[in-house]
């Protein structure tokens, strides 16, 4: 069935970063508009617009609502939901409820997403495909006092992990026996808040491996493939920074293994959709599943830069049924691509989210650059959703070539209103490990003394758009503005001249 209308339950960058391909291929786009973000910018994008934000009384979250967002879609007779990444997009509840209303759900079957969801059952399966796994528990751990029985059997220190879990919540490292039982109690509870399920399961903790995952797409055909790695080892309490591809610790044999085992656990599954199969990379080259992402990942860019493959795209031709139009001996690796996260996030107060207005932002604009925001100028920034605001994507021949050119891109890439990441994107550029490749999960504690890097220019552009404020300001509250002798209204510069 050809898919003719689509609802994106998501907002952001990903939400106009669907609404791209929508319109390539000529599919009406709807969004949903909340009152926490009555004017955000992805709002002017879609061709209609689903207003959530009247009689809202936030017991379930509008991108939460299952039923609401249901209810919508079959009023206007919406032919399918995208569900973009977080909210309901590894929802099993919320596949099957598109299912039983005959509403195309863009992205895998329910059993799949509940399958590789539980943590617990996706390793069983990656066990009887023959994957390699780090020992642990062999499904979820009743208490605290199993969880030290079976810490004890397999050495410390151990990871306590999240069942139903993902992103980093409802994970605690157990250094020695003692603290199981704390840990324990935190991870659960945790858990219980994050995912409203309190199971976790335990395994051996790796200290300094990279964390590398590979992009899978599959038809419902039965075909498979993976579109190669992402690097994503740069990273704060599990949460990814920065992500590229492809890595610089695989070579040809490895990728080729990793790869088929990506695609092993997705056929376990009867998997269709883009999916990303994550695993942990040991010194010794050593590698052990941890767990599938069912949905399009934040860092779904590198790949389409150096595949040339809209993953988007894709997952829509999926739905609709068809084939892939590729085997695996198709998929190219064509130079390399790095994805830096630009988060609303005060660097220097420990990554603390920095809220407010973007007065004003710019980035650069080249073939090799890519940038996927959601904000723009007057945007705000609110405690509501993740503090991510943009996405920077580069792509050069080499790694090498990439790097000189992030540095030349970050540079260029101003945000006046709000604190970011930017100069803590500087930082890992000016790092010497970083740029050799030589670098895995532990690197923010090992390498980094300070998050941020100071440009020479910085004090100078904050003042020049403190006087520019200000002479714009002189300008809009006089009747008539301010002239120079030549007619021209106040700049910077005029009023430089004024103030001397």
């Amino acid at each position: 069935m050809k898919i003719k209308s689509l609802l994106i339950a998501n907002r952001g960058e990903i939400a106009i970063r669907i609404i791209k391909t929508t319109r390539k291929m000529g599919i009406r786009s709807y969004v949903i508009k909340t009152a926490k973000e009555p004017n955000a910018w992805y709002l002017e994008e879609a061709d209609e617009i689903i207003d959530f934000s009247e009689n809202y009384d936030d017991v379930i979250p509008e991108f939460l609502d299952i039923e609401r967002i249901i209810k919508s879609a079959k009023k206007r007779k919406i032919d399918a939901i995208h569900p973009g990444y977080g909210f309901l997009a590894e929802n099993p509840v919320f596949a099957r409820r598109c299912e039983e209303e005959k509403i195309t759900f863009i992205g895998p079957s329910h059993d799949a997403i509940y399958r590789m969801g539980h943590k617990t059952i996706a390793k069983e399966l990656a066990r009887e495909n023959g994957v390699p796994l780090l020992g642990g528990s062999p499904g979820t751990v009743r208490d605290a006092e199993e969880a030290r029985k079976i810490a004890n059997k397999i050495g410390y220190p151990v990871i306590l992990k999240a069942a139903a879990g993902g992103g980093g919540r409802g994970m605690r490292v157990v250094e020695k026996e003692k603290d199981i039982e704390r840990m324990f109690t935190l991870a659960t509870n945790e858990a219980a808040k994050a995912f409203n399920n309190p199971d976790v399961f335990l395994e051996r903790f790796v200290r300094e491996p990279r964390h590398i995952e590979f992009q899978i797409l599959a038809d419902q055909h039965g075909n498979v493939v993976h579109l190669g790695e992402r690097e994503c080892s740069i990273q704060r309490k599990h949460q990814k920074l920065l992500e590229e591809s492809p890595s610089a610790a695989l070579d040809e044999a490895l990728r080729k293994k990793m790869g088929d085992a990506a695609i092993n656990i997705a056929k376990s599954v009867n998997y269709y959709s883009a999916g990303t199969v994550e695993f942990l990379l040991d010194i010794d080259n050593s590698f052990s599943f941890m767990e599938m992402n069912t949905r399009i990942q934040v860092e779904h860019p590198v790949t389409e830069m150096v595949t040339g493959i809209d993953l988007i795209e894709q997952m829509i031709l999926i739905a609709e049924g068809e084939k892939l139009p590729f085997t695996q001996k198709d998929i190219k690796l064509n130079g390399w691509a790095i994805e830096w996260r630009i988060n609303a996030e005060d660097v220097q107060s420990g990554f603390s989210p920095s809220l407010g207005t973007i007065e004003k932002i710019s980035w650069p604009e080249s073939e090799n650059v890519r940038v996927d925001t959601g904000v723009r100028d007057g945007s705000v920034i609110t405690p509501y959703y993740d503090s991510m605001i943009a996405k920077l994507i580069v792509h050069a021949e080499t790694r090498e070539k990439a790097l000189q050119q992030s540095s030349l891109a970050i540079r260029k890439f101003w945000i006046k209103g709000t604190k970011t990441t930017l100069a803590f994107c500087r930082a890992v550029l000016q790092n010497s490990n970083f740029r050799k490749g030589n670098f895995n999960t532990s690197f923010l504690s090992k390498e980094l003394k300070i998050y941020y890097q100071n440009e020479p220019d910085d004090a100078l552009l904050a003042a020049f758009f403190a006087t520019y404020d200000y002479a714009r300001e002189i300008n809009e509250n006089e009747e008539k503005p301010l002239n120079t002798e030549n007619g021209k209204a106040i700049t910077p510069w005029v009023l430089k001249k004024r103030l001397r």
